[in-house]
């Protein structure tokens, strides 16, 4: 067993595998700075969903979502949707909510450059899981450089209040985001919070970026050591566009700045050789003097969400497990992945038509 202070073999060999890749001649340069991963998504096929899932597209307002859950919850055809409209209307007429129906609003990463793409259904279907049997939905929000702050915090406000007028309970609902994602997902808590708005059972941040002044300490001490964004100011971490003509002190930016009373419960990973890792610990240490819940990891030897490779070593199974404990923690959950039940599925497919 390894040393808690130390990272395993195969956690090394993935920090150097990456820092290969991100320092590779003209190609690290292009993954550096995002395009590489425009390249792929430009390219990338069709996911395919597992087969024990259902998988959905809608569209909210100006974005797109994507809806993933256990199979069960989507019906196979609008034959049969017509059919549960008009026989059994009088079954679920006047309900409201549904009190055993969670859902994980999952923001992506990406620098606020990139869009969604099949590693986040890959990682949602992972959110699923580890909450046994909670929906995930992931808007695909509007980024820079075309779209710059305040877009992407509008898009995740309405993203949750799609979810709140689907009936959904606040209790019910955690918000989950990694690098870009994870510094909106505070903003968009603080935002809520500041606007009186019914805030969510829990927060999960990976690698959270939410100092976008560049100022905290691991910007220069972990400066060599980032395998992805180290050794160059020519990276997402640099470029400006997603808050051009905007102050990015403001906490709605950069929520590093913001005051977190009456925040809900938090879980915020992050690892030891990011230049990001004052990001998280810092926003960590303003909650916890705010009487937060919080709870911050520093895993040791990682590199920038490494969670996303989805338990192919054991940083990653540590991590995707602690998260685990964390859905335990605020919701009482099954023993077993449960699918919602055909009566709920009745209600929630009802609710996405009306809204569609």
């Amino acid at each position: 067993m390894r040393d808690d202070n130390s990272p395993s073999i195969r956690g090394l060999t993935a920090y150097y595998a990456v820092k290969m890749a991100y320092n590779l001649p003209l190609l690290g340069k292009f993954a550096k700075y995002g395009q590489m991963r425009e390249i792929l998504n430009e390219y990338e096929k069709e996911w395919k969903c597992p087969n024990n899932y259902d998988w959905d597209k809608l569209t909210i307002g100006k974005f797109n979502a994507d809806l993933i859950g256990p199979k069960g919850w989507k019906l196979e055809d609008e034959d049969e949707a017509e059919d549960l409209g008009s026989e059994n209307a009088d079954e679920t007429e006047g309900e409201d909510s549904d009190p055993e129906l969670r859902m994980i609003l999952q923001l992506h990463g990406g620098g606020y450059y990139n869009k969604l793409h099949n590693a986040y259904r890959d990682v949602a279907v992972f959110y699923s899981q580890k909450s046994k049997g909670a929906l995930v939905l992931s808007p695909d929000y509007a980024t820079a450089p075309f779209h710059p702050f305040p877009a992407a915090l509008e898009d995740a406000v309405n993203a949750y209040k799609y979810i709140l007028d689907m009936g959904i309970k606040p209790e019910n609902i955690v918000i989950a985001g990694d690098s870009a994602g994870g510094g909106l997902t505070l903003s968009l808590v603080l935002y809520l919070r500041n606007h009186d708005m019914p805030l969510p059972a829990g927060v999960i941040t990976m690698s959270a970026w939410t100092d976008l002044t560049k100022s905290g300490k691991s910007y220069e001490e972990n400066y060599e050591t980032d395998p992805l964004f180290g050794n160059t100011k020519e990276s997402l971490v640099y470029l400006e566009g997603y808050y051009r003509n905007s102050d990015p002190h403001n906490p709605y930016i950069s929520p590093i700045f913001g005051d977190y009373k009456d925040f809900p419960p938090t879980l915020m990973q992050v690892g030891e050789m990011e230049m990001l890792l004052s990001d998280t610990t810092e926003v960590a240490k303003k909650m916890e003097e705010a009487g937060v819940d919080v709870k911050s990891h520093v895993y040791p030897g990682m590199f920038h969400v490494f969670q996303l490779g989805l338990n192919l070593f054991p940083e990653e199974v540590e991590a995707w497990n602690e998260i685990g404990e964390f859905f335990e923690k605020i919701w009482d959950l099954p023993d077993e992945v449960e699918s919602p039940k055909r009566t709920d599925y009745r209600w929630l497919r009802r609710r996405l038509k009306n809204k569609s």
